[in-house]
């Protein structure tokens, strides 16, 4: 008897063992397995894509249950946009494949047909090409065009002129090519109160071809504008272009400093087109002479400076092509009708008469080319 009972004992205790290990091993099991479903969707992105998948299952089994003409397989088509703005391509992939399953489905149920199908396909397709290049960019959803909106906004800030003391008044007008909100035209300025700096840059190129250069050089000489001297503005500014390795194509700029107490201004030129200034005295426009070679094409950047002077009621402008190029035209019968409409401000007002002189300049020229207007005037 002792030994069947030490045997059954063995027997359960075995068993007791076995049963622990068992259990053991299963929450293990049941951990990992937990685990590893919790990394899943640890991130945003791929509980979205959970939320979307189910949402097109809803919508796939809701098509063949119900009647109604509000659900039927192209709805299936919000999810797949939604999917194209939100997810990563791999997540999207993987949801492209929940509504594939469920198309198949509303097809055997007699709920989808070949108009619906191509559709959908025709939107995933498109989901999948806005998905890889919001990738490209490393953003979903709308944060890049919020990007580029701050971007815009904080161009379009920076070419604003600063206010200016009693008795002195400037504006700017910056219009890029095909309507868009980004150019190659661009407009930098500083102002202490006593000095004015303000540089105009034609950079090569139009539109959003033109832009992104635009932005950078914007900020490169933003940054170098008020911190080193006039003369040594321009040679900063090749010198940065030149660092930046091979030419991406020619950058023009013109640089003016005036003294808000007597008048006195110095103008210098990269390859930009000539200033006009307004002499009230003779009540006629003349073009200013500095001269200079463009930007970023030789290592030691010369140019030929000019000073003048703005006596109350004169007027300087500075101007981009754009405003004054038309195909198969003399560039010099461009600037002539510039300063031509220009006689105009004189009755209208400077301020006032501006931006009506770039829409002027704009119908009667190219308007595909990026343009940019400066005028500063002394009361």
């Amino acid at each position: 008897m002792s030994r069947a009972v030490e045997y059954r004992y063995s027997a359960r205790k075995m068993v007791v063992t076995v049963s622990r290990r068992f259990w053991s091993v299963a929450k293990e099991v049941a951990q990992r397995q937990r685990d590893w479903i919790k990394r899943q969707f640890i991130t945003r992105n791929r509980r979205m894509a959970l939320g979307l998948a189910l949402l097109v299952v809803a919508i796939g089994v809701a098509a063949t249950r119900t009647s109604s003409s509000w659900i039927s397989p192209g709805v299936m088509i919000l999810p797949i946009l939604a999917g194209g703005l939100l997810l990563w391509p791999r997540a999207l992939r993987i949801l492209f494949g929940f509504v594939a399953v469920m198309l198949a489905y509303d097809w055997l149920h007699g709920r989808a047909d070949a108009g619906i199908t191509a559709t959908i396909v025709v939107i995933a397709l498109f989901a999948d090409v806005l998905a890889r290049t919001r990738e490209k960019l490393g953003v979903k959803g709308l944060r890049g065009d919020h990007m580029l909106i701050e971007l815009r906004d904080r161009l379009r800030a920076q070419g604003k002129m600063p206010e200016l003391p009693e008795g002195w008044h400037a504006v700017s007008v910056l219009r890029p090519a095909g309507g868009v909100s980004f150019g190659g035209d661009f407009l930098v300025s500083a102002c202490d109160g006593k000095v004015l700096e303000v540089a105009l840059v034609d950079v090569a190129g139009k539109g959003i071809d033109a832009g992104t250069r635009a932005l950078l050089l914007s900020g490169a000489f933003g940054g170098l504008l008020g911190s080193v001297p006039h003369a040594d503005f321009l040679p900063a500014c090749n010198a940065y272009l030149r660092r930046g390795g091979p030419p991406e194509g020619f950058v023009t700029a013109v640089h003016l400093t005036l003294d808000l107490v007597t008048g006195d201004y110095m103008i210098s030129s990269a390859g930009h087109l000539p200033a006009a200034q307004f002499e009230a005295g003779s009540g006629r426009w003349r073009l200013t002479n500095a001269r200079g070679i463009v930007l970023g094409v030789v290592d030691d950047m010369r140019s030929k400076p000019e000073d003048g002077a703005l006596r109350p009621g004169d007027a300087l402008m500075l101007y981009t092509d754009g405003l004054v190029e038309a195909p198969g035209r003399d560039i010099d019968a461009g600037i002539d009708r510039l300063l031509g409409e220009a006689d105009h401000l004189i009755t209208s007002g400077f301020g006032a008469g501006a931006a009506k002189l770039v829409q002027t300049m704009q119908r009667g020229g190219r308007s595909s080319d990026d343009c940019a207007l400066a005028l500063i005037w002394r009361s």
